[in-house]
């Protein structure tokens, strides 16, 4: 059978001061009346339903996630006790649910991504599902780049050779490709065969495992150790002991760039990681001065292209500024270029520096 596994671990730094250590970012309704967890759960219950839905997430935010999920059984929800990144996140559901279904297929998302066009998605996921249970193959979904973007890894796919899938093209990949600078990102573009990495794999559990034993054998061991009592009374203490014992490292560099028999499914459905305020604002409905306003009061005088974010009730008023993100939570207040929201991540570092100025994170 189909599983999903959704990792929904991370801090959501650069969505600081609305994403804080106690509520990050995949938490957040940032788009609509529910929270990126619960988009991302509703995208692919209509292919996989909840009762084969596993959530890796901080031991944290195990309650946070059982209560924005409801109908996911409990036993589902994996809480890492220590971050270490994809590989291992990947490593324990593959074991968790080998030990249940020894040809379970997974699906691996991120719980903090924002797609417009739900049904071509499914579409292309049912052709990845597809690939993956022909054989031992990885599988990727690539995004159609759309312009020359420095943000993002890109997967160079083997234009000459391709099968169709429930009507979709699915390629060897050639390599993984770094964030590349302007120039190599518009010849990538020009190409026509390089695709953003998503971060969104299918495989099966026995296949990922297989790998990582090729290319990560000391977490292969590990996983191994854990397994044995994944589904006892022990299952607390093997979790804790795998993560506090595993490197950490992404499943990108240890697994999908070494591999063999990746394959990627390129796809158009309104893809968005969603990396910083100036994703929110470009995905945002905006009014006539091309502001994007989530609050109940705002006022403006010759001020446009604005994000406004107030969650106390302030009134936000604007005079003659552009470009700006403005987001206010009950304990702090942000003011940035949207184009220079990516050093968000900058003032938490230096907020994690001191001891006074924790409290604010």
């Amino acid at each position: 059978m189909t599983y999903a596994v959704i990792m929904a671990g991370g801090s959501g730094t650069r969505f600081w001061p609305k994403s804080t250590k106690e509520l990050p970012k995949q938490f957040l309704k940032l788009f609509g009346e529910k929270t990126m967890l619960q988009n991302t759960v509703d995208r692919i219950k209509e292919e996989i339903p909840l009762e084969r839905v596993l959530v890796v997430t901080n031991d944290r935010y195990v309650d946070i996630v059982k209560d924005q999920l409801p109908g996911i059984p409990a036993h589902n929800v994996v809480g890492e006790p220590v971050a270490k990144n994809t590989a291992p996140c990947v490593a324990i559901a593959a074991e968790l649910l080998h030990k249940k279904d020894e040809e379970a297929v997974m699906v691996v998302l991120p719980a903090d991504h924002h797609i417009t066009k739900p049904d071509k998605f499914r579409d292309i996921l049912r052709s990845a599902i597809s690939k993956a249970k022909q054989d031992n193959f990885l599988v990727t979904i690539g995004i159609k780049p759309d312009r020359p973007e420095t943000g993002y890894g890109y997967i160079h796919g083997n234009d000459k050779i391709s099968e169709e899938l429930e009507d979709h093209i699915v390629h060897p990949v050639r390599s993984f490709k770094e964030k590349p600078d302007l120039e190599t990102a518009r010849d990538f573009l020009k190409s026509g065969d390089y695709f953003w990495n998503s971060g969104m794999f299918v495989w099966s559990a026995s296949t990922i495992l297989n790998e990582v034993s090729s290319y990560l054998p000391d977490m292969f061991k590990l996983v191994k150790e854990a397994g044995e009592s994944l589904y006892g009374e022990g299952h607390d203490a093997a979790v804790d002991h795998f993560y506090n014992s595993c490197e950490s490292i992404s499943i990108d560099y240890g697994i999908m760039e070494n591999s063999k028999d990746v394959f990627v499914v390129p796809g158009e459905f309104g893809w968005n990681d969603v990396g910083s305020w100036t994703a929110v604002y470009d995905l945002g409905e905006k009014d006539q001065q091309g502001n994007v306003v989530n609050g109940s009061f705002f006022t403006q005088s010759a001020a446009g292209n604005n994000y406004i974010s107030s969650e106390s009730g302030k009134m936000i008023s604007l005079v003659g500024v552009e470009g700006l993100a403005v987001v206010e939570t009950e304990n702090a207040i942000l003011v940035c270029k949207l184009d220079q929201a990516q050093k968000v991540k900058d003032i938490v570092n230096q907020l994690n520096e001191s001891e006074e100025l924790k409290k604010f994170l």
